[in-house]
């Protein structure tokens, strides 16, 4: 699949840089750690191959399994709002096609990526396995749990919506971390923002959003 785009990546070049500019830019992205992980991320990799041509448009799309890659703005500004460190270990929830950790990826050390549905999680192993990113670790499980293994972590960001905060996430935040996550139900969501401070969560809300719901390997609602 990689191979064979080869012949039009200079469109898709052109085209991500567009992206920046109008998407991220012009609404107030400014940290060039995001802007350049943007430049450099082929997004058109990330989604089906039917919706190729409107990889850099400026909304979500399918991935299947009634799942969606997030506009690409929504990417940038969680990414922007946890403040990343290039030595940062970031735990993400919700892989999906494996967009929002290559992102991660190239601005920090580490990221664990969990995905609970096992098609979606295998195929963004495999890609970003091509892809090279080696510091990228995808897990198939429930991510309400977190992945107390590796805990705790500079940043967590959640890419699905449970109704409250899980309690495992609060307790594998480091010290000093940011969470950034969105809550609610299906059609009152709001990004919230969490930053640990002497054990205790400071929570701002950000931005009102729509996520998929988090569900657990029965897909009950979370």
């Amino acid at each position: 699949m990689i191979r064979a785009e080869t012949m039009s990546e200079d469109r898709y070049l052109e085209e991500r840089e567009q992206m920046v500019r109008k998407q991220l830019k012009q609404r107030g992205i400014s940290d060039e750690r995001v802007l350049s992980a943007f430049r450099k991320v082929k997004r058109h990799l990330f989604v089906p191959d039917r919706y190729r041509d409107l990889a850099y448009s400026d909304q979500p799309l399918p991935i299947g399994h009634d799942q969606t890659i997030s506009q690409p703005y929504i990417v940038a500004f969680m990414t922007e709002s946890l403040d990343l460190n290039a030595t940062d270990t970031v735990l993400e929830i919700g892989t999906g096609s494996g967009y929002q950790a290559a992102i991660i990826a190239e601005i920090c050390r580490e990221v664990y990526t969990i995905e609970i549905l096992p098609s979606l999680g295998a195929s963004a192993r495999e890609l970003l396995d091509e892809l090279n990113y080696s510091n990228v670790h995808v897990k198939v499980g429930d991510g309400y749990k977190g992945w107390d293994l590796h805990a705790p972590y500079d940043a967590i960001i959640v890419t699905c919506s449970p109704t409250h905060v899980p309690q495992a996430l609060k307790d594998q935040l480091s010290e000093d971390g940011r969470m950034i996550i969105p809550v609610g139900k299906k059609y009152a969501q709001e990004l919230v923002l969490l930053r640990k401070k002497k054990g205790e969560l400071v929570e701002d809300s950000v931005l009102p959003v729509r996520f998929v719901p988090m569900v657990d390997d029965g897909g009950k609602r979370y």
